[in-house]
């Protein structure tokens, strides 16, 4: 027990070090006091999650279509507007795509771009309304593990880079997921209006590859970062590394579920079904011949 306390002790202290060493520009930013809110909010997500499921079990789905559509409006809007942000004061800034570190002065474009990152922090927690609008209408299919692992991981992450790095090489994976969201909630909300439109949603194969893609982007943009030893925090851009190949993983995995096993399977089906409606077109002419035979004897 005593262990116990010691361990937790030094992490306390460990913790108003690093809070006290943190960015001073977002001391006062909402949620930015404690790591406390964004825990509990993260725990909650996964408990309601779990429990909301239950709680459908033997209810009927609700139809949620103008909200849902509304919602998703509503992100690509924040989504454009993170990313616009971020272009615009990076630029300005003189920003390198290929090494940056944090400026933690209170030059106009610096703050600008902080803003923008915190506005894209807190978009990870609006977008867990992802996951209660698929248990409010029971698509327990969408509710993967992948999903809710993303959902449940990148809030807490970036509560963590906007209070020591709301700036610098943080910039470059706001920029490109939020572009990639733009694109992802246009077609949810297309989606959200109905079967009609699904004629429209042609292009869903090709959101996951775009998905998958900034995935590898990010992951060729932390290596080159520590080869050019950039004057970064290290430990993040190891730990991106390693967030970065477990969210590739599990989105290869549902590409190959998702498009090629479930391609394959219905090729199949389809085969099969050919090649039985060929063998009973085959046994048809055959009984038709042997009854024709029968009548000319």
């Amino acid at each position: 027990m005593e262990v116990i306390k010691d361990k937790y002790y030094e992490w306390n202290k460990f913790y108003e070090w690093a809070l006290e060493n943190s960015d001073p520009r977002v001391k006062d930013w909402f949620l930015m006091q404690s790591y406390t809110p964004t825990l509990v909010i993260t725990v909650l997500y996964v408990m309601l999650v779990y429990g909301g499921k239950w709680w459908m079990t033997n209810r009927e789905p609700y139809k949620l279509k103008w909200a849902v559509f509304f919602y998703n409006v509503g992100l690509v809007i924040l989504n454009f507007y993170i990313f616009s942000q971020v272009v615009i004061h990076t630029y300005r800034a003189g920003y390198s795509y290929i090494c940056q570190p944090v400026n933690y002065t209170n030059d106009e474009n610096e703050v600008n771009i902080a803003k923008a990152l915190w506005w894209f922090y807190f978009s990870k927690c609006i977008e867990m309304m992802d996951t209660f609008f698929f248990v409010l209408k029971k698509k327990n299919n969408q509710i993967s593990f992948l999903h809710v692992y993303h959902h449940a991981t990148m809030f807490p992450l970036w509560w963590i880079g906007i209070k020591w790095v709301a700036g610098g090489q943080s910039f470059f994976g706001a920029m490109v997921n939020s572009l990639i969201h733009v694109i992802m909630y246009t077609y949810y909300g297309i989606s959200a209006l109905g079967p009609q439109y699904q004629k429209y949603l042609w292009w869903k194969r090709y959101l996951t590859m775009l998905q998958l893609t900034q995935f590898y982007i990010g992951m060729v943009y932390a290596f080159s970062s520590l080869y050019l030893d950039c004057d970064f925090p290290k430990w993040m851009q190891y730990f991106g590394l390693f967030y970065g190949g477990t969210i590739i993983t599990l989105f290869l995995n549902f590409y190959i579920q998702e498009y090629i096993k479930k391609h394959n399977e219905k090729y199949k089906k389809k085969t099969d079904a050919a090649v039985a409606n060929g063998a009973a077109n085959q046994n048809g002419k055959h009984a038709n011949g042997h009854v024709e035979s029968k009548k000319t004897k």
